[in-house]
């Protein structure tokens, strides 16, 4: 079973657009950064993906901007699995500020298993169905009193 994972991060400089928060592009880069970490933790990161010869990849988003992070802040990047099948996985993202606990950012993606070579679908191996497993429904990934950083 897969859990609930959070990376600590602090905006920097180059985070900051023309209006002095957070660019919205930078929270899809987060996503990415956090779902690998995550991916890492459960044992089957890009090393295995080499491995293997198959991959999951990101095949849609969707994101809600809900306030605004700024220039030094710590800002918590959460990320869970919430379904799996044959095919896909599907991960959800709550970025959150840990001082006040508000919701910055949440989202979800859509991956897919590929084969590298020919990016083709592919049914996903044993290995992935076992590592990528939802989270228990007794899990509450908005509760943010409790941590899940690694």
């Amino acid at each position: 079973m897969s859990t609930i994972f959070d990376l600590r991060i602090q905006v920097q400089p180059n985070h900051i657009d023309v209006l002095g928060h957070v660019n919205n592009v930078v929270y899809v880069q987060w996503m990415q950064d956090v779902a690998a970490a995550h991916i890492e933790t459960l044992g089957l990161g890009v090393a295995q993906y080499l491995e293997l010869k198959h991959a999951m990849v990101a095949v849609e988003h969707h994101v809600q901007y809900r306030k605004a992070a700024l220039q030094g802040e710590e800002v918590i990047l959460r990320t869970w699995l919430d379904d799996i099948n044959a095919l896909y996985s599907f991960r959800q993202y709550a970025f959150y500020r840990p001082q006040d606990q508000s919701v910055l950012f949440v989202g979800n993606t859509k991956w897919a298993c590929i084969e590298i070579s020919t990016g083709r679908p592919k049914r996903m191996s044993p290995s992935f169905s076992q590592a990528y497993q939802p989270i228990s429904s007794e899990l509450n990934p908005m509760d943010f009193s409790i941590s899940y950083e690694k």
